[in-house]
């Protein structure tokens, strides 16, 4: 049996329907995400986001062909014209090896920007709201975009 609550001095069974609003994309959160991303993944593959999903360096598809410390996913995944998923990697070593050197040369870079990062964004919103973020977003909104900056 539901619950009864008092409405108008009155007992009542029914239920207030209650709506949320959908939440709109927030642009800072996704910049600092993909801020982020780009850290992990030039720090264990050396190689920045493009690159390690599209094996692309330079403008040129060079996946697996620079025997160095740079791993892309089309050269872990056997794309990379050498035939076999995995493998060896800079001049014969294995994944472990190659990604726990990159981890050691870049865990400074790393960790500074996955600690700092989210910070710096929290500070830049708090001190830009009022003079950038509120109207930036209110201009968003009347332009009928569906995103807000912070």
């Amino acid at each position: 049996m539901a619950t009864r609550r008092k409405s108008n001095g009155r007992f009542s069974r029914t239920k207030t329907t209650r709506r949320r609003k959908k939440q709109m994309p927030n642009l800072l959160n996704l910049g600092v995400s993909a801020v982020v991303a780009n850290s992990i993944t030039t720090g264990a593959f050396n190689s920045n986001i493009v690159e390690f999903f599209t094996g692309r360096q330079d403008g040129v598809y060079k996946a697996g062909s620079d025997g160095s410390y740079r791993l892309t996913l089309p050269e872990l995944l056997g794309m990379a014209g050498r035939g076999g998923v995995g493998g060896t990697y800079a001049s014969g070593y294995g994944f472990q090896r190659v990604v726990s050197e990159n981890l050691k040369r870049n865990a400074p870079m790393i960790i500074g920007t996955v600690v700092f990062a989210p910070m710096v964004a929290n500070l830049l919103k708090k001190s830009l709201a009022k003079p950038v973020v509120r109207p930036l977003n209110r201009l968003l909104k009347d332009s009928g975009l569906n995103v807000k900056v912070a």
